[in-house]
């Protein structure tokens, strides 16, 4: 295992997931602002990295801001930012029907993404919290004609207050009982597709970039898929007992990312 002090000295740019990682419920996890702070005096790039495609980079940005972690030297990039990037470099003009939300397609127009709601050459499932009944139908026509098939991310649920809310992962599956298809690619974590849009993006080895997350099957897989150092903290939803069974490895396991503070204020 790595240690505290060697996490520090290799790593340039940390990827932070957020619900369980820096928050619970919007809640800071302990004196996560003295943390990100300190990081960012350390000389370190701080992203907010998400699979969550159900809002925008500035509907996230709004909401870093409201707990206190936001700082305009920080980037979020979530798991629609990049489905974009893909569709833009694989399938260069060619049109799609979004299954999101109207801020999140709207920010697929804004990124080049064209878009037709009749007859696309391709299909994106993304968060939509506004789904219904004539979207799903719509959607499954669509797939049930070929089209090619892309999904943001494949979490089954999103955690929620008072349970659990079904996510892209769980539409998925839906939509391969009505329509036979799984999707042809899945972009956000912990699929290799969103790590190498990120490692172009940043500029930097991806020995210099560690991912922070509190789930093994997204967070640590997607460091192990791109050969980013693997951190994985105890706050949110993994336990030691999980990962003793885990084929995920990190590199380095923390209660939480405060651990790093006292190594920090010296």
């Amino acid at each position: 295992m790595m240690t505290k002090s060697e996490l520090l000295e290799k790593t340039r740019v940390f990827l932070l997931d957020m619900d369980g990682t820096i928050y619970l419920d919007e809640t800071p996890i302990g004196p996560m602002r003295e943390t990100l702070s300190l990081l960012r005096q350390a000389g370190k790039k701080l992203v907010y990295c998400t699979n969550n495609s159900s809002k925008t980079p500035e509907e996230y940005i709004a909401k870093l801001r409201r707990i206190g972690f936001w700082s305009d030297e920080d980037m979020v990039y979530t798991s629609a930012i990049a489905t974009a990037e893909y569709l833009k470099k694989y399938h260069p003009g060619k049109s799609a029907y979004i299954l999101a939300t109207d801020e999140v397609r709207a920010d697929f127009a804004k990124r080049g993404v064209r878009q037709d709601e009749k007859n696309p050459e391709l299909c994106v499932l993304a968060y939509d919290t506004s789904l219904d009944f004539v979207k799903m139908k719509k959607f499954n026509e669509f797939l049930a004609a070929g089209k090619f098939y892309v999904a943001t991310h494949p979490d089954a649920v999103c955690p929620a207050l008072p349970v659990s809310a079904p996510d892209v992962g769980s539409f998925i599956e839906l939509f391969r009982c009505s329509s036979g298809r799984v999707p042809d690619v899945v972009c956000g974590k912990p699929y290799p597709v969103m790590g190498e849009a990120l490692s172009g993006l940043l500029g930097v080895g991806k020995e210099e970039i560690a991912m922070v997350g509190d789930r093994l099957h997204t967070d640590i897989r997607f460091a192990n898929y791109n050969q980013f150092t693997a951190v994985l903290v105890l706050s949110g939803e993994t336990t030691k007992e999980m990962l003793k069974t885990s084929p995920d490895h990190p590199d380095i396991v923390l209660d939480s990312l405060n651990d790093l503070a006292p190594l920090l204020r010296e």
